[in-house]
């Protein structure tokens, strides 16, 4: 009877042990359209317009639409471009700052249809539409707030009846989109119909983003929101492409001013560079920069094109901090990119394919320090090498400074490694330091913070070892590590 009983009591045990559950999340979370947004990871801002006619990079609003004619616009140049540089989406910037419409809007005579393109039948949002379905890439788009060609602008009218419209036809007619964006352009000097004149707006209230986002919410629900506030990815702060060494996914954003609600523009736009650790919102970093000095294309920038190893440098401090990287991309007036831009998307995206093809670490005997719950099946570290982003090698509760030891077993050569955390559950760890087995004894190679949904550490040399230990130095909870990997980049040109 006793021993009946033992077995019973070591059985519940057991059962208690190996059952345990999964970890509870921690802070905000992201939600459906963010975890498919962190996973695009790049993708290009297409700036195309009278200002490519004009070489300007903020148009008056008084342009003639006859200047637009493009006579070999292809979408699907400008898009294939994109993809072979390993960018899985596109943002159209439908109307920029001087009120020019990209598509044969209804709200304004200021468009599309009225250019000489395909004798006015012409729609630019639909051919990047078709081209992104065509070549399997994401779309999204950028509708300027400020408008310096619209008569109504700065009055309540422009909002309800010119620029909310504009959204509900893109939203409504070049979907699906998987973001769309906003950005700070708050009103000044402008053509405004005839007048001439500079239009200041209230930039914490005039565009009433509460209501103003709604749209987004209701005919896009997948598509996150861009912008300085979000509300689902911020603006990093600045137009370089790069996020802070320290980069949370969370954020909350502060007017300039006590007593102010936070807007587009009217942010204390540095805190973005980071975020905050304690913020109240899932809100992580969008880096935009440009692949030339400027946005629209002008010819004097044909030599200035960012090469290869800059676009590089750009990827692993923007999408190696756990950001996205926003790449902008300019057509000339013939509606082509020109041929330097394609060859360094070309270049660039054959290096990352190279790098990140083969995860060196994949069939290591790989030795944790802790499972969660002994349970390897469910928690063990097998998880990190599989291609489930969102599978993940976990600790107990009250484990957060645990260590993996990954031995492959012979001299393995890599210079880049690679941590994702299961961001499903929240962003879990503050630090962590990776040493390599070298001369008959530990040596670190790298210490970095805040992991997230990707962090990239690109190493300042080749480095050979057949064991490698990842320590976690500091969490605020348990560990929930999707992905570990080691990788060997080419050798190229490190020139920025």
């Amino acid at each position: 009877m006793i021993k009946t009983l033992f077995i019973a009591l070591l059985c519940r045990l057991s059962t208690s042990v190996y059952s345990q559950s999964a970890p509870k999340p921690y802070g905000p979370l992201p939600t459906k359209g963010q975890l498919q947004w962190q996973e695009t990871e790049m993708y290009a801002i297409i700036h195309f317009g009278p200002d490519t006619y004009t070489d300007k990079e903020w148009g008056f609003g008084d342009e003639n639409p006859a200047v637009m004619n493009p006579t070999k616009f292809s979408a699907t140049q400008i898009v294939g471009a994109a993809k072979a540089g390993g960018l899985k989406g596109i943002v159209v910037v439908a109307k920029h700052h001087d009120g020019f419409c990209m598509w044969p809007t209804k709200t304004t005579t200021h468009n599309i249809s009225k250019s000489p393109y395909k004798n006015g039948k012409g729609d630019i949002l639909k051919e990047y539409r078709e081209a992104c379905d065509k070549l399997g890439m994401k779309m999204g788009v950028y509708c300027s707030p400020w408008d310096r060609n619209n008569p109504l602008y700065g009055k309540p009218e422009y909002v309800t009846d010119v620029y909310r419209r504009q959204l509900l036809e893109l939203y409504s007619n070049y979907g699906p989109l998987f973001i769309v964006w906003h950005d700070g352009a708050n009103g000044g000097d402008g053509y405004y119909g005839g007048a001439k004149e500079k239009r200041t707006i209230d930039r914490s209230t005039y565009y009433g983003w509460d209501e103003t986002w709604g749209i987004a919410r209701k005919l896009q629900p997948n598509a996150v929101i861009f912008g300085d506030v979000g509300p689902d990815v911020r603006w990093v702060g600045n137009e370089r492409g790069i996020a802070g060494e320290t980069s949370w996914a969370t954020y909350t954003p502060h007017a300039p001013e006590a007593g102010k609600l936070a807007g587009n523009g009217f942010v204390l736009d540095k805190e973005g560079i980071e975020g905050h650790r304690d913020g109240k919102y899932w809100m992580p970093a969008e880096c935009d920069v440009s692949i030339r000095p400027g946005w629209f294309y002008h010819a004097d920038q044909d030599d200035k094109v960012k090469s290869p190893a800059a676009l590089l440098n750009l990827y692993y401090k923007s999408v190696g901090h756990g950001a996205c990287l926003d790449l902008g991309l300019s057509p000339n007036r013939l509606g082509l990119l020109a041929d330097g831009d394609v060859r360094a998307l070309a270049e660039f995206g054959k290096i990352l394919e190279a790098t990140f093809k083969i995860n060196l670490a994949k069939g290591a005997t790989v030795t944790a320090s802790n499972v969660r719950g002994r349970n390897k099946t469910v928690y063990g570290t097998a998880k990190l090498f599989d291609t489930d982003r969102y599978s993940y090698w976990a600790t107990d509760d009250h484990v957060t400074t645990p260590e993996l030891v990954i031995d492959m077993h012979q001299p393995t050569i890599f210079n880049v490694i690679r941590l994702r955390e299961n961001i499903k559950l929240g962003q879990r760890i503050d630090a962590v330091a990776v040493d390599a087995y070298l001369d008959g004894k530990w040596q670190e190679l790298a210490t970095v913070t805040s992991i997230g949904g990707n962090r990239s550490i690109r190493l300042d040399k080749d480095v050979t070892a057949s064991k490698v230990r990842l320590r976690i130095i500091n969490a605020a909870a348990g560990i929930a590590l999707s992905d570990f990997g080691l990788y060997k980049q080419p050798n190229i040109s490190t020139q920025n």
